[in-house]
């Protein structure tokens, strides 16, 4: 079985009429909240690293440029781009005249994300809590609002997204680019959708992002770090069983 035939294709072209695609962080988007494609270098890495992460290729397989190209809708050349920098994450190795293969990925890899995550995500919340306007403010709040909304409807891609974009927005608030970029990089190794799909991660996210923004709005730095740590740290066990459960390892 090919890569291609474990997982719907993308298509090889935007097409307007779709109602939604995947996107690298692995949740669905509308076509019309598109205005164009991510680099083609990082949406075939996104694509090959969920094929890696969910179990549909396992250690020691090889992965086929054309069977990616095909899938993604581009040509061989950003897919190998992509697969070099998957490389540099450790998901897989490059075999001289062989191609690329699938690198071990265990519980502690996990486990070490989560941690390395829920370090900087928490020194840039205790950022936020010192630098955070009341524009920023508001738009946390009307996150909350509309998880609320997307939680009610079952809305698990719009769940992701608006987690995702809760983060992004307490980031952008520590005036930390450097740091966020760091974060950033460790964050994208774990496809976006896992998180939705943890059992009592849309409970948790309901629960504690309000007390997140209720640390900043109240400017205190060191609950703020507390909060988003734990927050994050406590989701690895949960999602190592999750991917087990998937048969990753």
């Amino acid at each position: 079985m090919s890569i291609s035939d474990r997982r719907p294709s993308r298509g090889q072209a935007v097409n307007a009429d779709r109602p939604a695609r995947w996107t690298g962080a692995g949740c669905l988007i509308p076509a019309e909240t598109r205005t164009h494609r991510k680099q083609l270098p990082e949406e075939a890495a996104s694509y090959a690293r969920e094929l890696i992460i969910s179990g549909a290729v396992r250690p020691g397989e090889f992965l086929r440029l054309e069977s990616i190209a095909q899938a993604v809708g581009i040509s061989n050349t950003p897919v190998r781009e992509g697969l070099l920098t998957l490389r540099s994450e450790g998901f897989v190795q490059l075999v001289p005249r062989r191609g690329f293969v699938v690198a071990p990925f265990t519980p502690q890899d996990v486990r070490d994300l989560f941690w390395a995550q829920a370090r900087l995500a928490g020194e840039l919340a205790a950022r936020a809590a010192q630098s955070i306007t009341g524009e920023q403010l508001a738009r946390l709040e009307a996150n909350l609002e509309e998880y609320e909304r997307a939680s009610a409807a079952g809305d698990g891609g719009r769940l992701a997204a608006l987690g995702h974009q809760f983060h992004r927005e307490v980031n952008l608030a520590a005036g930390s680019h450097r740091l966020t970029l760091v974060l950033g990089s460790i964050v994208k190794q774990l496809p976006n959708r896992f998180y939705a799909g943890i059992e009592g991660q849309v409970d948790a996210t309901r629960d504690e992002h309000p007390l997140v923004l209720d640390a900043l709005r109240r400017r205190q730095p060191r609950l703020a770090r507390g909060i988003m740590e734990e927050h994050i740290a406590e989701r690895a066990e949960s999602l190592t069983k999750l991917l087990a459960g998937r048969g990753l390892w």
